[in-house]
């Protein structure tokens, strides 16, 4: 007996039974959490070699592009094999790359060693310090005929002391975990010299892996969807390539002009400060914010009037950043208003803790971007508008 199918139920028999394997393989995963959020985390592990190297690569093409596209074959007018330029641009940019890295060594880790070891050195006489001059301000205080100046000291001198107890409490706690951090350590090292092994494959055949994933994409998904999600990629990688060294170039200068500025301002730890200003600064709005706590504790331990003018120059410089300096460097990166901005950062760093700090805004600007075409899509469809301003009532126009 011949089976007549219908077109129609069999189109929901279908999607019927996709529904119910789906709600299966849902409510197993939700049912068994713990064990696959462990199965992922132990993938996330094997795969992080091929993370470290990915990313390596990404930071580094830019300065194979320089040598591989313009430099070489200037200098070698066309006459060296394409795989022999690539692989001598590769070894030119790992040298670049470690000069770089040997020139941060040498200046700057000797600085910031000798600040460290001198705070932690002169850590007592600091505090006799501190209480020192929390002493003389209240002496001067009680001078003005200000009452309970002599409880106010005490007090102050007495939760000083509970500070410095607790601090001391939370090294002694942690000293047994500093055999499991060391273990991190030395697998994080075996990682980045996988990394580095396998960023060195990334970009001696880039173009072929590309090529590769593509024909993948193709052979897998309809080709609208394809050239959908190449375009996604490329709006990422314009956007996180344009951000990320638009903000290093950003916050080198930043740290050069914390150097210097305080350097005239004769402050202590100079190169220490500095460095931990312009890490921070990568981080958009909080970034300069960031920097200055560990900054002005350093300080406040050598020398608390200092604090004050240390916290009038990072606000000043943070000033400069955020209106001239850095709109000029990174121009329309992002494409999104300060308010998304803080959006982002407070959402994702949220979401991935400090990773999130700094990538959640380029990752932001790419789903921005995406949903604001999207929406401007749906509105040239209909035959709408997409300039917001023609959206805004006629008692609250948008006059900027």
């Amino acid at each position: 007996m011949k089976i007549e199918w219908n077109k129609k139920y069999t189109t929901i028999a279908i999607y019927s039974f996709l529904v119910i394997v789906a709600s299966i393989i849902f409510y197993s995963v939700v049912q068994n959490f713990r064990g696959f959020s462990d199965y992922t985390s132990k993938v996330l592990t094997l795969l992080t070699p091929f993370i470290y190297g990915f990313v390596i690569a990404y930071i580094l093409n830019p300065i194979l592009r320089i040598l591989d596209g313009k430099i070489l074959p200037c200098i070698t007018k066309g006459q060296m094999k394409p795989k022999h330029r690539r692989a001598l641009s590769v070894l030119l940019t790992y040298m670049v790359a470690a000069l770089l890295l040997m020139v941060f060594f040498s200046f700057v880790i000797p600085e910031i060693i000798s600040s460290l070891t001198g705070i932690v050195t002169k850590f007592p006489e600091y505090v006799n310090s501190a209480e020192q001059w929390i002493s003389n301000m209240l002496d001067t205080i009680e001078s003005w005929g200000i009452d309970d100046a002599q409880k106010m000291m005490q007090t102050l001198l007495l939760s000083f002391d509970e500070w410095l107890e607790k601090g001391y409490q939370i090294i002694k706690d942690s000293l047994p975990k500093i055999l499991n951090i060391t273990k991190q350590f030395a697998d994080g090292i075996m990682n980045i010299i996988l990394g580095l092994i396998i960023s060195v494959y990334l970009l001696m055949s880039k173009e072929r892996f590309f090529a590769q994933l593509k024909k993948a994409l193709y052979a897998l998904l309809p080709a609208k969807a394809v050239e959908r999600s190449i375009y996604i990629a490329h709006k990422s990688h314009v956007t996180f390539s344009g951000f990320i060294n638009g903000k290093l170039l950003d916050s080198l200068i930043i740290g050069i002009m914390c150097f210097v500025g305080m350097s005239l301002l004769k402050m202590p730890n100079v190169m220490l400060i500095s460095v931990i200003v312009g890490v921070t600064n990568v981080i958009p709005y909080f970034g300069p914010f960031i920097g200055a706590i560990p900054g002005a504790l350093i300080i406040l331990l050598t020398d608390p009037v200092k604090t004050i003018w240390f916290l009038i120059f990072i606000l000043a410089l943070q000033q400069f950043d955020g209106n001239i300096l850095g709109p000029k460097i990174l121009g329309e990166t992002t494409g999104i208003s300060a308010f998304w901005v803080i959006f982002a950062i407070v959402v994702f760093s949220g979401l991935l803790g400090v990773l999130g700090m700094f990538i959640g805004v380029p990752l932001f600007a790419v789903i921005y971007t995406l949903v604001r075409e999207f929406i401007d899509a749906r509105l040239e469809k209909k035959g709408l508008t997409i300039n917001t301003a023609e959206y805004a009532s006629e008692k609250h126009k948008i006059e900027f």
